[in-house]
């Protein structure tokens, strides 16, 4: 029984993950096969979270490696003064207020998808980014400025790929038209800026009292010492 243990402990390390890896190549069939591939990822749980953290997390590298190795005739850079948490908050936030808005707002209007198939959906939709923006990264180092059009391509496709593709998943997975799905996602676009308003807004509403707290600590030692 002892000596067994560890075998299976190991078995199901790879069981796990052999199903990560089968989970995150799922997103190269998204990428070729948008409709069957999205349809399948939420209503045949093809996808996974660990395998859409992944993806997040690689989008965070590459977006940061970008910063750091694209050649300062095509990105000017100063590399000392990068914020490396704003450039994920610049990341994170927006995937995760998309999130919450779309699901908040296709809940309402009979949509079919969960947040963890909205989440899963749009992260591996953002797996384009990775797989064109690394090779724009190093071409960038061998170009020149007149051979720059390669570049440019790539780092359009890198955006525009994954905008498509986010469009495609938000359609299956919410078992929309694509005008319908084009309407929800420009209202969770907008969704998103009164989320961000009421983030804000309840963020200055506690500075404020805890600043009147503080304050108010601040002249009852005063008046007592």
């Amino acid at each position: 029984m002892t000596a067994a243990s560890p075998s299976r402990r190991t078995n199901r390390a790879r069981a796990c993950f052999g199903r990560f890896g089968a989970a995150l190549r799922y997103s190269l069939y998204c990428m070729l096969h948008p409709f069957d591939g999205f349809w399948d990822l939420t209503r045949e749980r093809r996808g996974s979270v660990s395998a859409a953290n992944f993806i997040v997390f690689m989008v965070l590298a590459v977006r940061l490696f970008s910063l750091k190795q694209t050649s300062f005739m095509f990105l000017q850079v100063y590399w000392p003064r990068v914020n490396i948490f704003q450039q994920c908050l610049a990341v994170l936030l927006p995937l995760g207020v998309f999130c919450v808005g779309n699901w908040a707002l296709t809940s309402l209007f009979e949509g079919k998808g969960t947040l963890r198939d909205v989440y899963i959906a749009t992260s591996y939709a953002l797996a384009p980014y990775v797989l064109f923006s690394l090779p724009a990264i190093l071409l960038s180092n061998f170009i020149t400025v007149d051979e720059g059009v390669i570049y440019s391509i790539l780092s359009f496709i890198a955006v525009l790929y994954p905008a498509l593709l986010i469009i495609c998943a938000m359609m299956q997975i919410h078992d929309y038209t694509l005008g319908k799905t084009l309407l929800f996602t420009l209202m969770s676009v907008f969704a998103m800026l009164v989320i961000i308003f009421i983030a804000l807004v309840c963020m200055n509403l506690v500075s404020d009292g805890i600043a009147y707290f503080i304050s108010l600590y601040r002249e009852i030692v005063f008046r007592l010492y």
